[in-house]
C-alpha cells in the first residue's frame, strides 16, 4: 500500500504515454504549477463534465501559469478520441498499468449497488513550481470543482 500523500510532500514523479502518441515526464514541468487530475473513464458523464470544465477555464489557468494534466487508465487511443470529441486542449496521460494511480493513492475499492470493485477515485493534486504538493482534493464532486482548483492556484 502506497503511503498516503499529504500537502508539503514531493509529488511522485512519473513518465507515461499520452494522447497523440506522446510521452510525459512530470518532473519536466518543474517551473510551472500543475493541476494533475485523476478521473475514472473517458467519455462518461461526470468525467466529460469535469474535462470540459477545465477546458472552458483553460485561459484562466494559463494566466496563473498552470498546466492541466488528466490521468485515467484508458489507453492513449481512447484519450485521442475523447480529446477530439470534446476539443480538450490539455494533455491526457494513459496509466494503463495503474502505477501512477498507485503512487497517488487514487486506485481504491469502490462500491455500487452493494458490489465492491476497484476503480479510480476522482481526485485532483495541485503541484507547485518546485514539484511539491500544495493542495489535494479527494472524492471530488464535479460541480464547482474547477472553480475551487482555480482559486487554490491563484492563492499560490
Amino acid at each position: 500500500m502506497a503511503k498516503e500523500l499529504k500537502e508539503g510532500d514531493k509529488a511522485p514523479d512519473f513518465s507515461a504515454a499520452t494522447d497523440g502518441g506522446g510521452k510525459l515526464k512530470l518532473s519536466s514541468l518543474k517551473g510551472k504549477n500543475v493541476v494533475l487530475y485523476f478521473y475514472p473513464k473517458d467519455d462518461t458523464p461526470g468525467c466529460t463534465t469535469e474535462a470540459c470544465g477545465f477546458r472552458d477555464n483553460l485561459p484562466k489557468f494559463g494566466k496563473v501559469d498552470a498546466e492541466i494534466i488528466g490521468v485515467s487508465k484508458d489507453s492513449a487511443k481512447s484519450h485521442d478520441k475523447f480529446k477530439a470529441k470534446y476539443e480538450l486542449p490539455f494533455t491526457l496521460v494513459s496509466d494503463e498499468d495503474g502505477a501512477i494511480c498507485e503512487a497517488y493513492g487514487t486506485w481504491v475499492e469502490k462500491s455500487m449497488y452493494g458490489r465492491k470493485y476497484m476503480g479510480i477515485d476522482r481526485a485532483t493534486f495541485l503541484i507547485d513550481k518546485k514539484g511539491m504538493l500544495r493542495h489535494l482534493w479527494r472524492k471530488v464532486k464535479v460541480t464547482g470543482h474547477v472553480d475551487e482548483v482555480l482559486a487554490a492556484v491563484k492563492a499560490l
